[in-house]
C-alpha cells in the first residue's frame, strides 16, 4: 500500500489494477499500520486525508477473534512481524492473494498465495 501511494513500480501498478478489478480486501490491523507509517513521514492532516482514499478504495476486514487467533498461529510458525501475520491471514480467510514485496513474508510458506510486489533486479 505504501508503495501504491508513493508510485513505487512495479507495485504501485500492480495495486492500481487490483484497486480497478474491485474493492480488495485489507486488514483493519494493516490499514492501522499505513496510517502510523503515513503520519511519521507526513503527519496528522495528511494521513487522514490518505487514509480516507485508502479505505475507499479497499474492503476493510474486522479484526475478529478468529482472525487474530489465524494470525497468531501464522505467528507461531513463523518469525515474521504480527502485522504481516494479519495480511496473510486475511489473504486466507479471505481466499485472496496477498500483495508484497517483503522478503520476510515471500521467503516462507504462510499458507496463501503471494503476489511479489518486488522490483526486478537487471544482471
Amino acid at each position: 500500500m505504501l508503495a501504491w501511494l508513493d508510485g513505487e513500480e512495479p507495485a504501485a501498478g500492480a495495486v492500481q489494477e487490483a484497486f480497478e478489478a474491485g474493492r480488495p480486501w485489507m486488514s483493519w490491523l494493516n490499514i492501522g499500520e499505513v496510517a502510523y507509517q503515513l503520519e511519521r513521514r507526513h503527519g496528522a492532516d495528511e494521513t487522514v486525508l490518505v487514509v480516507g482514499r485508502v479505505r475507499a478504495a479497499v474492503a476493510p476486514d474486522d479484526l475478529t477473534p478468529d482472525r487474530v487467533l489465524a494470525a497468531a498461529r501464522i505467528k507461531a510458525v513463523h518469525p515474521i512481524a504480527f502485522a504481516d501475520c494479519f495480511a496473510a491471514a486475511t489473504a486466507l480467510a479471505r481466499g485472496a492473494t496477498l500483495f508484497t514485496g517483503d522478503p520476510e513474508l515471500l521467503d516462507r510458506e504462510v499458507g496463501c498465495e503471494m503476489r511479489d510486489l518486488r522490483p526486478s533486479r537487471s544482471s
